[in-house]
C-alpha cells in the first residue's frame, strides 16, 4: 500500500498521499481500507518527530480534515512536551501559527470560509500562551490589540482569542495548571486589562459591524466577573451596554453582560451606580416588553431568541435582587421601580418552562426566608440585634426603632407577597403521596414512576409557601378559600387547578394556630365533599377523591380533635375502596393507614352519641368493605385495623377484637389444613399454595402493627405453619434434585419458596415487634430448630432461604445472652455451608451475603463467649469472611463487615485471648484495611476504615496487649516495643504500595498517625490529606470522605426546621414528638 511511505519522516511528507489516507479514514470505502488508514494515522500521531512536519502539511493541503489531523498532533506536543523543545523550534511554531491566523482573518472572504480552521488555530494559540505568556511573550496583549486595530475581521478574531483565554484561565483551569501558574496568569490579565478595555469600548462606540459587536459583547461577558471594578463603574462601559440593550440583535448578549455586573457584590461603594443602572434598565424594558403582556403566551409563541430573552431577564432580576435589593428600598421612586421589577418576575414565574421556573423559585425561596426570619426574630430582641450585626445588648428604644423598620419592610413587600402566594398555589408541584396523575393523552391514571425533579421542586415550594403563610395567615387562608369557591361554582374548574390548590392546602399543614386551622379545614373539607357530590364523570370523581384523601391525610391534629369529621372521612375512604378507577383504591388504603397511625386511640373508645367503638362497627362490616380490594390492598387494610386494636388497653377486649379481625383468614386456613389432613396432595395445588401465601401475608401485616398482642393469633397457627414449611421444603428439594438447576426457576418452585419466605418473614416480624418477653422466645425458638435450621443445612444451595439467616439474627438481637447455648447449633447448621456459597466470587447469592454478616454481627455483639469456644480453624474462617466482606464494593455488605470487625476487635481486646488474637491477626487486618482505604472504589467506608485504624493504633499503647506482635523466630531484631515494630512495618507497607511518594513523606504520615491517634477528628483529617497526596484521589469527587460532617449538617438543619411550625410534615414527625 502506497500509504506505507508516510511512515518515513526523514524527508518532507507527501501531502497528497496524506490527504488520500485521511480521506480513506473518513470515507465510505470498505472497512479494511478504513482500518488500514486508521493504523497509519495512529502510528504517525504517536511518532515523536511527526510534529516537525506540521508546518509543511498545513502549508500544502486544502483538506480541512488533514489540517485538523496535523493540529491534533501539534496539540499533543504543546500539552505534554512544549517546555522540553528548543527555543528556536518554539518560537518558529509560535510565529507561524500567529501569521496564519492574521493572514486568514485579515479579509472577510477567507475568514468566513475558513471559520472552523481559524477557531481550531485560536485554541492552539491559547494552549501555547498557557506556557509562554507572560514570561516568554511579554508583548502578546499589546501586539494583539495593535493587530485588532488594523482590520475589523482581525479584530473580531482577536475578541474570540481573548474570550478563550479568559475561559481557560478563570473557568477551566482547575486540575489543568498548578495554582501558582493560574495566579500568575490572572495577575497578568488584570494588569494588562486596560488595553483590552479600551479596545472593547472603541469597538462598541465606532463599529457598525454586527458580527464584530456580538463578538465583543461575548468577550466582555467572559471578562466581567473578574476584572477590576473601576473598569466597569468608572468608565462609560455601563452606559454603552445600556445603549445596546434595546437593539434586538444585541439584546441577549447585553443582558448577559448586565447580569454578570448585577451579580457582583462588594459593600456599598458603587450603590448609586447600581440604582442608576437599574432605573434606566427598567425604563427600557417597558418599551421592549410591557409589564401588561401575557408572559406565558409570549414565551410559548416566541422564537429561540425571544425565549432566551425571558430566561435571561429572570437571571438578571434575580441576580440583581440577591445582591442589591436593599439599595432599592431607600426612596419612593426606587421602591416603585423595585415593585415593578418584582411584578415582572412574578409574571415570568408563570411561564411554562422548568428551567425558567427553577431560577425564579430559587430567588423567591431566599427572599421569603429573609423576610420570614426578620419577622420570626422580632419576637426576640437579641436575635434582631444579632441580625443587624450588633453584638451588644440593646437599648429597648433602639429595638423598637428596628422593629418598626422591619414592620415597614414587611408592609413594603406585602403586595408582591400576596401575588406570590397565588403563584405558589397555582403552580404547586405534586407531593409524593399522590398516586393519581394525568398522562400525556389527558387520561387519569395511576402513577408508575416517581419523578425526583418534581419531588425536589415540591420541597422548595412547600417551604416557601409555609414561610409565606407565617408572614400573613389571613391572606393565605383568604386566597385558598377564594380559589376553592371558584372550583365549586365552576368558574375555575379544571383538574390541574383543583390539584395544585389541594396540594398547596395540604402542604401548609401545621403552620396555622390550631383554632384558625380548625376553622379553615372545616370549610375546605366540607367544600371538597360537596364538590364530589355535585360533579359527574368517573375521571372527575377520581381527581376529587385523590385530593380529598391527600388533604385529610395531611391534617391528623384536626382529625384527632373532630370525631365527626374523622368518622365521615374514614367512611368516605371506605367508599373509595370500592372505586375501581386506577390508583384510587391504593391511595384510599394508604391514606387510611396514615390516618389510623396518627389517630388510633379515637377508634377504640366509645365516642359521644355512639353505642360501640368504631373499630367494632368496622369489624362487623369488614367483609363488605374489603370485597373489591386486591390482596396487597387488603394487607394494608389489615395493618391499619391492627394498629387500631393495638391501642385498646383492656387485654380481654383486645383479644376479642383480634379474633374478629382474623376470622376470615383463620376460617380459610382451618379449611385448608383440614383438607390436608385427609390428603397431603391437596397442598400441592397451585391455587391452594396461593391461598396459603395470601393468608400468611395477611397475618404478617397484622403482626406488623400489633407486635406482642399478636401472640394469641400466631400461637393458633404456628405448628401447622411449620409443618407446611417442612413439607414445601421437601417438595422444592425433590423438584430441584430431579429437574436440575433449571427447576429452581419454574413457577411452581418459585411459588413454594414464596410461602417458605413468608413463614420466615411472619415469625421474624412477630419476634422483632414483640416486647422483650423471654417466655415468647422459649415458646417459639426450640420448635423451629429442626424444621427451619436443620432444613437449611440439608437443602441444596439453590433451595436455601436467606431469610433463615436474618430470622436468627433477629432472634439473637432480641434475646441476646439467653441464646448462648443455641449458638453452637446455629453455627453447625448455617456457617460452613453458607460460606461455601459466598466465597467462590463476589457476585453469587447477594442476599445470603448481607444476612450472613448481620447474623455474625449479632452473635459477636450478644453471644461473644460462644465465639471464643470455636476451634482456631473456625475462628480463622470467621476472620477471613469479615475481610472478604469489607473487600466488597457492594456498599452495605462492606459496611456490615466493617461494623462486625470493629465489634470483634473491641470484644477481643477486653477478653483473656487478647494477645493470642492480635498476634495472629493484627498485621493482616492493618494491611487489608489500608488496601481498601486507598482504593477509590471503597470511599463510602472511609469513616469505618478510620475507626478500625484508630482502634489498632490505640491498642498498641493499651495495657491489654502484653506480648510482642512479631514472631521472634523470623524477626531477628528485637524491637523495644510493639509501637516501634508496627511503625516500621507500616512505613514499609505504604512505601511499597505508593512508589510515587518519597520515604520522607510516608514516614511523616505514619508519625502523624501515632501522634493524632487519640483525637479522632485530627486522625481523620490526617488520613484524608494522605489520600489526596497519594494522587489516587486527586482528580475525583471526594464527597464520601466528608460524609460524616455532611450528616451532622443535615441534623442541624432538621432541628432548625422543627422550631418553625409546619416545616416538617405531620407524617414525618415521630409519634412521641406529636403526643408531647
Amino acid at each position: 500500500m502506497a500509504a506505507e511511505k508516510l511512515r518515513d519522516l526523514s524527508q518532507p511528507m507527501d501531502v497528497s498521499l496524506l490527504d488520500a489516507t485521511v480521506a480513506a479514514f473518513y470515507g465510505t470505502g470498505s472497512k479494511e481500507e478504513r482500518n488500514a488508514a486508521d493504523l497509519i494515522l495512529r502510528d504517525l500521531q504517536n511518532n515523536p518527530d511527526m510534529w516537525l512536519q506540521v508546518v509543511h502539511i498545513l502549508s500544502n493541503t486544502q483538506s480541512l480534515n488533514t489540517k485538523f489531523f496535523a493540529l491534533q498532533v501539534l496539540e499533543g506536543v504543546i500539552k505534554y512536551r512544549w517546555n522540553a523543545l528548543p527555543v528556536e523550534q518554539r518560537d518558529g511554531m509560535k510565529n507561524y501559527i500567529s501569521e496564519v491566523i492574521v493572514k486568514l482573518s485579515s479579509d472577510e472572504v477567507s475568514f468566513r470560509r475558513e471559520r472552523l480552521y481559524v477557531n481550531k488555530l485560536n485554541i492552539i494559540l491559547v494552549q501555547i500562551l498557557k506556557h509562554e505568556w507572560p514570561a516568554r511573550w511579554r508583548s502578546f496583549i499589546p501586539d494583539l490589540v495593535a493587530a485588532a486595530k488594523t482590520s475589523e475581521t482581525i479584530c473580531e478574531n482577536c475578541m474570540a482569542i481573548l474570550k478563550l483565554l479568559s475561559e481557560e484561565v478563570f473557568d477551566f483551569s482547575r486540575g489543568e495548571m498548578t495554582q501558582l501558574k493560574i495566579k500568575e496568569l490572572k495577575q497578568s490579565l488584570n494588569s494588562e486589562f486596560q488595553l483590552i478595555h479600551e479596545l472593547c469600548l472603541y469597538v462598541l462606540s465606532a463599529s457598525q459591524r454586527a458580527e464584530l459587536i456580538r463578538a465583543t459583547l461575548a468577550t466582555l461577558h467572559a471578562f466581567l466577573s473578574w476584572i477590576p471594578l473601576g473598569y466597569i463603574f468608572e468608565s462609560p462601559l455601563l452606559e454603552t451596554l445600556l445603549k445596546f440593550f434595546p437593539v434586538p440583535a444585541y439584546r441577549n448578549l447585553t443582558l448577559q453582560c448586565l447580569t454578570e455586573v448585577a451579580a457582583l457584590s462588594f459593600g456599598e461603594f458603587y450603590n448609586m451606580q447600581y440604582v442608576k443602572m437599574y432605573t434606566i434598565f427598567m425604563v427600557q424594558l417597558q418599551s421592549i416588553l410591557p409589564p401588561s403582556a401575557n408572559f406565558p403566551e409570549t414565551y410559548a409563541n416566541g422564537n429561540t431568541e425571544e425565549q432566551s430573552f425571558i430566561q435571561n431577564l429572570a437571571l438578571f432580576l434575580t441576580s440583581f435582587y440577591k445582591a442589591h435589593i436593599r439599595v432599592l428600598e431607600s426612596s419612593q421612586e426606587n421602591i416603585n421601580a423595585l415593585l415593578m421589577g418584582l411584578e415582572y418576575l412574578i409574571n415570568i414565574s408563570y411561564v411554562d418552562d422548568t428551567e425558567v421556573f427553577k431560577v425564579c423559585l430559587d430567588y423567591w425561596n431566599s427572599l421569603v426566608l429573609e423576610l420570614f426570619e426578620a419577622h420570626h426574630n422580632l419576637e426576640s430582641p437579641a436575635a434582631t440585634a444579632n441580625m443587624m450585626g450588633l453584638q451588644m445588648p440593646m437599648h429597648p428604644g433602639v429595638v423598637d426603632g428596628l422593629g418598626s423598620q422591619l414592620v415597614q419592610r414587611r408592609q413594603l413587600y406585602s403586595g408582591p407577597m400576596s401575588k406570590l402566594r397565588l403563584l405558589m398555589i397555582c403552580r404547586m408541584a405534586k407531593p409524593e403521596e399522590v398516586l393519581i396523575v394525568e398522562d400525556e393523552n389527558g387520561n387519569i391514571v395511576r402513577e408508575t414512576l416517581k419523578d425526583n425533579d418534581v419531588l425536589v421542586q415540591y420541597k422548595i415550594m412547600r417551604e416557601t409557601l409555609i414561610y409565606l403563610a407565617h408572614l400573613d395567615h389571613d391572606d393565605t387562608e383568604k386566597q385558598m378559600l377564594k380559589k376553592l369557591s371558584k372550583q365549586l361554582n365552576g368558574e375555575d374548574w379544571t383538574w390541574n387547578n383543583l390539584n395544585t390548590l389541594c396540594w398547596a392546602i395540604g402542604s401548609i399543614s401545621g403552620s396555622m394556630v390550631e383554632e384558625q386551622e380548625n376553622r379553615f379545614l372545616v370549610m375546605v373539607i366540607r367544600d371538597l365533599l360537596n364538590l364530589c357530590e355535585i360533579t359527574k364523570g368517573k375521571d372527575n370523581k377520581a381527581v376529587i377523591a385523590s385530593n380529598i384523601m391527600y388533604v385529610v391525610g395531611q391534617y391528623p391534629r384536626f382529625l384527632r380533635a373532630h370525631w365527626k369529621f374523622l368518622k365521615t372521612v374514614v367512611n368516605k375512604l371506605f367508599e373509595f375502596m370500592h372505586e375501581t378507577h386506577p390508583g384510587v383504591q391504593d391511595m384510599a388504603c394508604d391514606t387510611f393507614l396514615k390516618i389510623v397511625q396518627k389517630c388510633k386511640r379515637k377508634f377504640v373508645i366509645v365516642q359521644v352519641g355512639e353505642n360501640e367503638p368504631f373499630v367494632s362497627e368496622l369489624l362487623t362490616t369488614l367483609p363488605t368493605t374489603i370485597a373489591d380490594l386486591e390482596p396487597h390492598q387488603i394487607h394494608t387494610f389489615y395493618e391499619s385495623v391492627g394498629s387500631m386494636i393495638q391501642a385498646e388497653s383492656d387485654p380481654q377486649k383486645r383479644d376479642e377484637l383480634l379474633q374478629r379481625l382474623m376470622a376470615l383468614p383463620n376460617q380459610k386456613w382451618a379449611e385448608i389444613i383440614g383438607q390436608a389432613r385427609q390428603s397431603v396432595d391437596y397442598l400441592k395445588d397451585p391455587d391452594v399454595i396461593r391461598a396459603v401465601l395470601n393468608i400468611l401475608q395477611t397475618n404478617t401485616s397484622a403482626a406488623t402493627s400489633l407486635g406482642t398482642y399478636f401472640l394469641p393469633q400466631i400461637s393458633l397457627i404456628f405448628l401447622d405453619m411449620l409443618n407446611v414449611y417442612r413439607m414445601y421444603s421437601e417438595l422444592i428439594s425433590t423438584s430441584i434434585a430431579q429437574g436440575g438447576p433449571y427447576a429452581s426457576r419454574t413457577s411452581l418452585v418459585k411459588l413454594l419458596r414464596s410461602v417458605k419466605r413468608e413463614v420466615l418473614k411472619l415469625i421474624e416480624t412477630f419476634l422483632d415487634k414483640a416486647e422483650d418477653q423471654p417466655h415468647i422466645g422459649k415458646q417459639f425458638v426450640p420448635p423451629m430448630m429442626d424444621p427451619v435450621l436443620g432444613d437449611y443445612a440439608r437443602n441444596l444451595p439453590d433451595a436455601r432461604e436467606s431469610e433463615v439467616l436474618s430470622l436468627f439474627a433477629t432472634i439473637i438481637n432480641k434475646y441476646k445472652g439467653a441464646m448462648i447455648e443455641d449458638v453452637h447449633r446455629i453455627f453447625e447448621a448455617v456457617f460452613q455451608c453458607t460460606l461455601e456459597m459466598i466465597t467462590k466470587n463476589f457476585e453469587d447469592y447477594p442476599e445470603h451475603r448481607l444476612k450472613f454478616f448481620s447474623l455474625l454481627r449479632a452473635i459477636a455483639t450478644h453471644c461473644f463467649p460462644a465465639l471464643i469456644r470455636l476451634s482456631s480453624e473456625q475462628l480463622k474462617l470467621v476472620t477471613d469472611s469479615m475481610i472478604w466482606a469489607f473487600r466488597h464494593t457492594e456498599r452495605n455488605i462492606a459496611e456490615t463487615g466493617l461494623n462486625l470487625l470493629l465489634e470483634m476487635l473491641k470484644k477481643f481486646q477486653a477478653s483473656e485471648f487478647c494477645n493470642q488474637f492480635y498476634r495472629t491477626y493484627f498485621l493482616t487486618i492493618e494491611q487489608e484495611i489500608f488496601a481498601v482505604l486507598t482504593d477509590t472504589f471503597h470511599k463510602p467506608g472511609f469513616k469505618l476504615h478510620v475507626l478500625v485504624l484508630q482502634h489498632l493504633f490505640c491498642l498498641l499503647e493499651s495495657s491489654a496487649l502484653t506480648e510482642p506482635l512479631w514472631d521472634a523466630a523470623t524477626v531477628p531484631y528485637p524491637y523495644p516495643n510493639n509501637s516501634m515494630f508496627v511503625r516500621e512495618y507500616t512505613i514499609k507497607l505504604l512505601s511499597s504500595s505508593f512508589p510515587n511518594m518519597t520515604t520522607a513523606e510516608v514516614t511523616q504520615f505514619v508519625t502523624g498517625l501515632f501522634e493524632s491517634r487519640d483525637d479522632l477528628a485530627s486522625f481523620k483529617n490526617h488520613i484524608r490529606d494522605f489520600l489526596v497526596q497519594s494522587k489516587e484521589f486527586s482528580a475525583q469527587d471526594n464527597k464520601d470522605l466528608y460524609a460524616e460532617e455532611a450528616a451532622a449538617q443535615r441534623e442541624m438543619e432538621r432541628q432548625r426546621m422543627l422550631s418553625i411550625p409546619g416545616l416538617i410534615a405531620p407524617n414525618e414527625i415521630l409519634q412521641d414528638e406529636m403526643d408531647s
